[in-house]
């Protein structure tokens, strides 16, 4: 493909004829002929790796600064990332153009909110894709694609990949027939423009809540992040309960549309009837219809989630019947309050997963769970917090583990670089006098605990890894099952 080819849509120009085989902004992953970009990241800045970069082949050379002795061409842009983002879109034929393309983004309800608005979408008779936290799917079969090492690791643990692995994504579900593609979008990857040349059809907005701050810096910035998709879109859905709704709406340029429960918005549900464990029913009203919408998930938050998720179907032209037929179809999503079956030999307790990993979602989480369980039932939390990320959760969310839950195990949760147990004395700040807790920094062990010493009836919350198939320390990434842990655990207890 001609480098000329591949910067249109970006603020770079050439009349040059050079040929590339590749975009590459790695200097390790350069062959002969490809186009290197240089990007700034956390710790490392592209611009270094320049020399690298043309020894291993490259043809060209793009980036914000011109680099003294570079002997390759040099193309100068004001944002190097952007023009990664549709230089990546290019190169693989501009697949997003040939989608419906729905966004979801907020702090807490991304996954489940996809989820659901997929399943819906795809009881509506269209061939659908979903891209997110849990996994990417073609119709009903998980999609993995062929990656090195790195760039798999990266592609199971982002909530939205880099552009080179987005864009070949979406060329992939084109030449499979889909039609439309579900996807959350990051308020990382809105930040860092990796989205830019997607125009959404629809974008949803759920929520914010604090998180990300070690990256974003302010809330304000992560507000900005989260409202570039509706600068992106037809039509933005918003829950008008949260508190930042409105600020997000004023920041954006699109059809606005709200749905609530607290406040009356253009979507919303009323008549509400919780049926505990076995979900909740509710009369959605809208301006020229109202009808019963049935899940068979709990949870306040499953309110909101399947209330936007209607919301968007029904500007997507989904019929009503479809919307309430897929609704309740769906008795669970994987790691979001996920009910592990443990069969005659739970003995009496229940155990579930989730993926809560802020304070409002732990308390969310709890105060569902808090609705649903029986007078002398126990909650009993397992959680953990992830080692360099916002630091300033960690307390938090020990104080609302111990003041909202019956006994606490606090334990680890992806350390990363950090120390186990440099993460949990944060979390100790937390809890204050309380005595309801134990530390049990090993999570494998702390998990058989957890289930060796369970009381009759317990409800036993594994909280903070919820979908994930891994465990991250200092040594890397390791395969870890909290469902296959509780399984044997539980059959060591019978």
């Amino acid at each position: 493909m001609l480098l000329s080819e591949l910067f249109v849509g970006t603020d770079i120009k050439t009349d040059k004829k050079i040929e590339t085989c590749a975009v590459v902004y790695d200097s390790r992953k350069v062959v002969t002929g490809s186009v290197f970009v240089a990007i700034k990241g956390d710790n490392t800045n592209g611009e270094e790796y320049a020399f690298e970069a043309e020894k291993n082949g490259a043809v060209a050379y793009v980036g914000e600064n011109l680099i003294d002795g570079l002997e390759i061409p040099q193309f100068i842009t004001i944002n190097a990332r952007r023009t990664l983002a549709f230089m990546c879109a290019n190169f693989y034929g501009n697949p997003q153009n040939k989608l419906r393309v729905i966004g979801v983004t907020g702090t807490n309800g991304k996954t489940s909110t996809a989820f659901l608005l997929k399943t819906v979408i795809a009881h509506g008779g269209y061939k659908v894709a979903l891209c997110g936290t849990v996994k990417c799917m073609i119709g009903e079969e998980e999609y993995i694609p062929k990656l090195c090492k790195d760039s798999e690791i990266n592609f199971q643990t982002m909530t939205t990949p880099d552009p080179d692995v987005l864009y070949m994504l979406m060329r992939d579900m084109v030449e499979d027939g889909v039609e439309v593609l579900v996807m959350e979008t990051s308020s990382h990857a809105l930040a860092l423009e990796k989205l830019a040349p997607i125009q959404f059809e629809i974008g949803i907005f759920t929520n914010l809540t604090e998180e990300h701050l070690d990256f974003h810096k302010s809330m304000d910035n992560y507000l900005l992040a989260k409202a570039k998709l509706f600068s992106q879109c037809k039509k933005g859905i918003f829950n008008i309960d949260d508190a930042y709704a409105q600020r997000v709406m004023d920041a954006s340029r699109c059809e606005k549309i709200t749905y609530g429960i607290k406040n009356r918005g253009d979507y919303f549900a009323e008549s509400i009837v919780t049926k505990t464990v076995y979900g909740s029913e509710y009369i959605l009203h809208s301006a020229n219809s109202r009808f019963k919408i049935k899940t068979q998930i709990p949870g306040d938050f499953t309110l909101y989630n399947t209330l936007a998720t209607a919301a968007a179907a029904r500007e997507f032209s989904i019929n009503l019947i479809t919307v309430q037929n897929a609704i309740y179809s769906l008795n669970g999503i994987c790691g979001r309050l996920e009910r592990v079956k443990l069969g005659f030999e739970g003995n009496g307790i229940s155990v579930f997963i989730d993926y809560a990993h802020t304070p409002f979602a732990l308390h969310s989480l709890l105060s569902c769970v808090s609705g649903f369980r029986e007078r002398d039932q126990r909650i009993v939390t397992l959680f953990g917090c992830g080692g360099d990320r916002d630091k300033d959760k960690r307390a938090v969310m020990g104080r609302i583990a111990v003041e909202e839950s019956d006994f606490v195990i606090i334990t680890s949760d992806n350390s990363r670089s950090e120390n186990p147990s440099d993460i949990i004395e944060d979390i100790l700040q937390g809890v204050g006098n309380a005595n309801n807790y134990i530390v049990i920094e090993n999570r494998c062990k702390a998990i058989e605990y957890v289930i060796e010493n369970a009381m009759a009836g317990d409800i036993i919350l594994l909280v903070g890894k919820g979908h994930e198939q891994y465990e991250i320390d200092k040594d890397g990434m390791h395969p870890f099952s909290e469902i296959e842990i509780v399984e044997n655990a539980v059959k060591k207890r019978r």
